[in-house]
Formats: C-alpha cells, structure tokens, sequence
C-alpha cells in the first residue's frame, strides 16, 4: 500500500514538472510596437496611446491656403491652432483635452486600445475606439436664430474605430470608419442644407524611408450626401515625420485646416485637385 502511494505522487509530481515545462516552452505572442511614431498621424488619430501615467503635449499649426508670395505662401494669412494634452490612464486607455482658435472649440477626447497586433501573428491587427465630445464657443448668434438657441447646440460628437496594421519594419497602414454628429447645423433654405448625421471612411499610411525620417499619407472620405449645390471636398495630406524618444514634428501640406475630424470631414470646401493645398506643422513632446 505504502509503495503504491509513493509511485502515485512520484507520478503526480513527474506530470506536474513536465507540464511547467512545457508551459514554459510555449512561445508568448508579443505586441508589435511602433506601428506608428504617435497617437496622431497628420489629422487623424492612430492606434497608438500614452503609456501609463505618460502625457503628451500636441501643439499643431495650419498656416492658410497657398496664393502667392504677397501672402509669403499662406505664412502671412490667417492661421488656426490647437493645443492639447493627453493622459495615459493605462497602457491602453487615453483620455485628452484641447483647445481651438478657429470657432473657439473646447473638445475632450478619449481612446481605447481593444486589440495589439502580435508578432506572430496570432492577432494580425491592432484596433483601437476613438471619440471626441467638442463644444463651439462662438457667440449665440452663429446658432441661428435667438428665439430657437439652446445651449446643446453647440455641442458636436465624433466617433471611429481604427484598424491599423504594421507590415513590415517599414511600413504601416490603417483604416477607420467614422461618425460624426453636430446638434447643430448650417441650413441656408428648406431644401438647402447640411446633415446632423454624418458617415465618414478615412485611410493613412506611413512609410519609415531611413533613420527617424517618416513619409505620411492621410485622405478622408465624406460618405453621406449632404443637401447643397455643392458637396464636401474629401481631405488628402502628404507629409514628413522625424521622430525622437521625446518629440515628434511633422511637416505637410493639406487642403483642410479645421484640425478638429468632425469639422474637416464635413465642412472642408477646398479642392485637391484644383491646388487648394495650405501648409501646416504638428508637434508631439512626450512627458
């Protein structure tokens, strides 16, 4: 009996050993880092987010519309600027804060990082929910009539979900479906107007060419038909990333300047195709 009890556990333990092992021999699935240099690309938000307790500070610039050397090139024109803050409440949820010239918007953001692209694969994308809540600050009167003002209209709501993939060292894309919201908007007629509810598709890549240097693409497509003569013009930048451990600064030309996605998406009227291009600088200093 005694010996029966003493094979049992040697078995027991024999089992138990070789299972730790080979627990210990089973590859873990390691996160792909840097799929992009920052938690913005140009105008749009990638999947990244602030490590834990990190901030970022986003001081981002458009200079106006490209004319002619009397406005020096739109460096001697009106600009719009926005300063922002960002907190890494975990490693994988931010939440931030900023603040606009143009339209004086006030906008509290967040994100949340639900998927990380492993290396081997085992989950081939990383997919991240965006938002932002963004109150216009303008005098009552850019609301319409006073009879009809509420305080709620001038509240705009923004939401996408971001599906972004590393290929290689090199090269990084990403797409993202949008929806956008405004309590309020222009209505020029009974049959002229724009939509409350908007849909919007946006894609981005970045390209590593050597060292810190980045080339960057972003276009931005309006889905919903808005009720005008003249529709929406999409939005399509090209620009120039280097990157440190601290800072990013990214330099490009674009043809929108409202820097806030729901505006650019639906109120951007300057063609691509036609030259109507500005351009514009980002700056990211991480804390």
């Amino acid at each position: 009996m005694k010996k029966s009890l003493l094979l049992l556990l040697i078995s027991l333990f024999t089992a138990a050993v070789f299972s730790q092992e080979e627990a210990q021999e089973q590859p873990v699935s390691k996160p792909v880092r840097f799929t992009f240099g920052t938690s913005m690309l140009i105008d749009n938000q990638t999947t990244e987010t602030p490590y834990k307790g990190g901030i970022e500070l986003d001081i981002i610039h458009r200079f106006s519309l490209i004319e002619n050397y009397h406005n020096l090139f739109g460096i001697f024109g009106a600009a719009n600027t926005r300063l922002g803050l960002k907190y890494g409440v975990t490693d994988r949820i931010m939440i931030g804060i900023g603040t606009t010239k143009d339209y004086k918007l006030q906008d509290l953001q967040w994100k949340y990082l639900i998927l990380r692209q492993t290396e081997d694969n085992s989950m081939p994308v990383s997919l991240s929910y965006y938002g932002n809540f963004v109150a216009d600050l303008r005098k009552e009167s850019a609301f319409g009539p006073a009879e009809s003002y509420r305080h709620i209209h001038r509240l705009s709501y923004f939401t996408q979900f971001i599906v972004a993939r590393k290929i290689n060292d090199k090269f990084s894309v990403q797409l993202a479906p949008s929806v956008v919201y405004f309590n309020s908007v222009p209505q020029y007629s009974d049959t002229t107007y724009y939509k409350n509810l908007n849909f919007a598709i946006s894609a981005g890549a970045r390209a590593n060419l050597f060292g810190n240097h980045s080339f960057l693409l972003e276009y931005d497509q309006l889905l919903t038909h808005q009720e005008l003569d003249e529709q929406p013009k999409p939005n399509l930048a090209l620009g120039w990333e280097i990157g440190t451990a601290t800072h990013t600064f990214q330099l490009f030309v674009a043809n929108y300047s409202q820097i806030i996605n729901q505006r650019n998406l639906v109120f951007n009227t300057n063609n691509f195709s036609k030259g109507d291009y500005l351009v514009g600088f980002n700056i990211t200093v991480r804390f």
